[in-house]
């Protein structure tokens, strides 16, 4: 039996992520921060421990000696990023690194392979000189949330040359009903419900010309799995190609929720607005299609009506 350790597993990717493992056939290890009040799996033997502790991640490592390794914790959103810019890169860029250096003694301590998948992000281009970006489009982040994540995807490359299978995933935007209400799309689907619904009367965003590449979450974790399967390790774009403004996510909401003319109950306010914030990210898969047999399998419009009728049953 295939045995997997999960960090992040009470998060949206983390989730998905066990559930796809567990129908597998894995025995699935998670790791959950202290205090953490995330979708929990049922058959997922969960541990608790703050990924900033090297020391009892190494320990931990040792006890379970994963085959697979999937780096899925941090803090996620830009926005805290600029709030909490050193916790940002403890986290997702000190807590990553321990974890590649227990992932590495564990090879070291047993022999056997270790696949090592790290969560990565569009964002490590920052705000890049082509559209769309592939394996080879130059990092140069423009926030703290983006600098920690290439320390991080810089860091599994370096452990690829020293025994472990590491692969980073640079992950465009995905997302599901599973996505934190704090994050713009969640936001929008959540308050074009209420609105419908007649429990709200306005959303108020930052930027609505950002534009972004939006796929379906389960895709996304499925493409991890893959690349922690295939025989060879590397870095893998995953993206659906396409590339939609936040205006289209909203007027897309709405026309789901049955709301006529998003127009009247948005309004921008200058406190979403980021310091930095790409124009357009975009990515080109066409190497974990090639390499991988990846697909995305469901479409920009797809995924908001799945995430606007979810916000409208759980009212």
């Amino acid at each position: 039996m295939t045995t997997a350790f999960v960090t992040g597993v009470g998060g949206q990717d983390g989730s998905y992520l066990a559930e796809e493992l567990l129908a597998a056939g894995y025995a699935v290890h998670g790791l959950s921060a202290p205090g953490d009040r995330g979708h929990h799996t049922e058959g997922v033997v969960l541990h608790t421990a703050d990924l900033r502790d090297t020391a009892a991640i190494g320990v931990l490592l040792q006890e379970i000696a994963p085959d697979q390794v999937y780096n899925l914790a941090g803090i996620s959103s830009v926005a805290a990023s600029w709030e909490r810019p050193v916790e940002t890169a403890e986290v997702n860029a000190v807590g990553a690194l321990g974890l590649l250096e227990a992932a590495r003694r564990v090879v070291e301590t047993t022999g056997k392979r270790v696949a090592f998948v790290q969560a990565a992000s569009a964002e490590v281009f920052g705000e890049p000189a082509e559209t769309p970006q592939d394996e080879g489009t130059p990092i140069r982040p423009v926030n703290p949330y983006g600098m920690s994540k290439a320390f991080a995807h810089q860091a599994a490359a370096v452990y690829r040359t020293h025994g472990v299978h590491a692969c980073s995933l640079i992950l465009y935007n995905h997302e599901s009903p599973r996505r934190p209400g704090g994050f713009v799309t969640r936001k929008i689907t959540s308050t074009a419900a209420a609105i419908a619904q007649g429990r709200a009367d306005e959303l108020a965003l930052g930027n609505l010309d950002a534009r972004r590449d939006w796929g379906w979450a389960p895709d996304y974790v499925h493409a991890m799995r893959l690349a922690a399967e295939h025989p060879e390790p590397g870095d893998y774009v995953i993206a659906t190609g396409e590339g939609h403004s936040v205006r289209e996510f909203v007027a897309a909401a709405f026309a789901r929720a049955g709301v006529a003319d998003w127009q009247r109950y948005v309004r921008v306010d200058p406190a979403f607005l980021r310091p930095a914030d790409p124009t357009e990210l975009r990515g080109d898969a066409g190497k974990a299609r090639r390499v991988l047999g990846w697909t995305p399998s469901v479409t920009f419009d797809e995924l908001v009506a799945r995430m606007v009728e979810a916000d409208l049953e759980a009212s």
